[in-house]
C-alpha cells in the first residue's frame, strides 16, 4: 500500500543507523534523528508523494479492470441469446468458461 512504502523506508534508515553507530541505544538514535525531523526532508517527502502516486495508478487500474470485467459479465447472457457456444462467449470476452457458465446456471 502507499502508506506502507514510507514506514519500509523509515525501518531501512534505521536498521543502518543502527548498524553505523552500534554504542548508541535506540533511545538515543531516535532522539538524534527524531521521526518529525525526517519526515520534514525533501527526500522523505519525494517518496511519500511517488507511493500515493503508484498507489493512485494501481487504483485507477484496478477500477478500470473491474470495470471491463463488469461490462463482460454484463454481456454473456446477451451473447448466450443470439445462439453462441459458452466456450465462444468464453473466448470473446476474453473470460474462463467457468464463469460463463455461472452465469448461464443464474449462479
Amino acid at each position: 500500500t502507499p502508506d506502507q512504502k514510507p514506514q519500509e523506508l523509515l525501518q531501512l534508515i534505521e536498521t543502518i543507523l543502527v548498524y553505523k553507530l552500534p554504542l548508541l541505544n535506540r533511545r538515543e538514535i531516535e532522539t538524534m534523528f527524531s521521526l518529525d525531523e525526517l519526515k520534514q526532508t525533501q527526500y522523505f517527502q519525494d517518496v511519500r508523494e511517488e507511493a500515493r502516486q503508484e498507489g493512485r495508478q494501481e487504483g485507477r487500474q484496478e477500477g478500470r479492470q473491474e470495470g471491463r470485467l463488469n461490462k463482460a459479465l454484463e454481456a454473456v447472457p446477451r451473447l448466450l441469446a443470439l445462439g453462441l457456444s459458452v466456450e465462444q462467449v468464453a473466448s470473446a470476452l476474453e473470460l474462463e468458461v467457468e464463469q460463463v457458465r455461472a452465469i448461464q446456471n443464474g449462479t
